[in-house]
């Protein structure tokens, strides 16, 4: 066979094939195929369809507008107002011990007793040098009235007069060295009986009755605890702001603590006392310490906290439920409920937590817009929905309406079978 025919007969086959792939697809539609292509489009909620999609049942909040206050949190360790080791000033056996271990005790009340035989033997001894040089003093000052006198007549030379006069000086310096003496030793015999200098609690004891205790050793530590101090650190960012709200009173500023594990308040009235004069250069931090009544010893030191720093309030803020914020790969986002109760994705800017369950809105809706809450999985935009309250929800359908979901099912699956 030549060339010629072979190219002939692949275009003849050719166009057989065009034609009968022609015919199929332009073959005509069963009778019933148009009415059944019109149901189809009423059944998916066409234009001219009668059972539409079912609203989807959304709880919607309207967004609010109140004053929001604006905290920098941190961690903080709680710190003691003041911590005393209580040592003895004098050396000895140790009689007895005066507090309970754990319990308050009171500024002056006696904490131990140190054997004061020792000491007061000294003082004993003390009083009599005194006594001893006073007497000898009144003698010298009787001498020298005596000479005096007879100084006046020619029968003492000045010489001895100067003689008495300095022995009576001498006398008087060693009874006031006596004196000194005196107060010393009555000094180191109360020493012996050891006193609380602050208001406080104490600790765990740290010498038993019978031993003795030097003054390296300490009796036992108190801590003051109303009131009591919590140091927090801050970023070297917010140095500005903190100065700017406390202006010349860090006192203005107020101070709350949280449970570090559920976050929730364990104690509020503090107040900011000191923001340190200067910049911790290693880790870019500045350090703070605010004050807390601690009436009922809320605060124990070494306890750490979370700690918000109240610096401002802002007037008229747009908060709404942190649930209704979403994230999208161009940012946060909301669902807006509009006018005809469609939806719409409205993106938001949140500017900042309103306590644990609402945030602050910087842009992006006004007050009295509508965002869902809850059900936004089942939505997207140009979503119909039924606007339900908080804990509000949908009403039990009808026979009517469970009938035509009934039937619009069964479409559904002749149309799929």
């Amino acid at each position: 066979m030549s060339r010629f025919w072979k190219i002939a007969l692949i275009v003849i086959a050719v166009i057989v094939v065009a034609a009968l792939g022609f015919r199929l697809l332009h073959k005509p539609a069963p009778a019933g195929s148009a009415s059944s292509a019109q149901a189809a489009g009423k059944d998916r909620g066409g234009k001219d369809g009668k059972n539409e999609t079912p609203p989807v049942p959304v709880t919607v909040v309207p967004v609010v507008k109140q004053n929001v206050p604006v905290y920098l949190t941190a961690l903080g360790t709680v710190q003691a107002l003041n911590t005393v080791s209580v040592s003895p000033q004098v050396g000895g056996q140790l009689l007895s011990l005066e507090f309970t271990e754990g319990q308050p005790v009171k500024k002056g009340q006696v904490l131990a007793q140190i054997d004061p035989r020792t000491y007061q033997a000294a003082y004993d001894q003390a009083v009599a040098r005194q006594r001893q040089d006073q007497a000898m003093l009144d003698t010298a000052k009787s001498n020298l009235a005596r000479s005096q006198d007879l100084a006046a007549k020619g029968y003492i030379s000045k010489q001895d007069l100067d003689t008495l006069r300095n022995t009576a000086a001498q006398y008087q310096a060693a009874v006031s060295a006596d004196a000194a003496s005196l107060r010393d030793a009555q000094v180191q015999l109360n020493y012996t009986k050891v006193i609380s200098p602050i208001d406080g609690l104490a600790g765990i004891r740290g010498v038993d009755p019978g031993n003795v205790v030097s003054t390296s050793s300490t009796i036992v530590t108190l801590t003051q605890l109303h009131p009591i101090n919590v140091m927090f650190t801050l970023p070297e960012q917010n140095l500005d702001m903190v100065r700017s709200a406390a202006g010349k009173d860090a006192a203005a500023l107020q101070v709350t603590a949280l449970d570090r594990t559920d976050a929730h308040p364990i104690a509020s009235g503090g107040v900011l006392k000191v923001i340190d004069n200067q910049i911790d250069t290693t880790t870019g931090t500045f350090r703070l310490k605010s004050e807390f009544p601690n009436a009922k010893n809320e605060l124990w030191p070494g306890q750490f906290v979370n700690v918000q720093l109240l610096v401002s309030t802002v007037d008229g803020g747009l908060v709404i439920p942190a649930q209704a914020v979403q994230r999208g790969p161009d940012g946060d986002y909301v669902y807006q409920v509009q006018g005809d109760s469609t939806v719409k994705m409205q993106a938001v800017v949140v500017a900042g937590e309103v306590g644990d369950s609402h945030v602050m809105i910087g842009s992006g809706l006004k007050a009295g817009d509508r965002v869902v809450t809850e059900g936004q999985f089942r939505l997207k935009p140009g979503s119909k929905v039924n606007a339900l309250k908080p804990g509000e929800v949908p009403a039990v359908p009808t026979a009517t309406e469970m009938e035509k979901a009934r039937q619009n099912s069964k479409g559904g699956g002749r149309r799929h079978g």
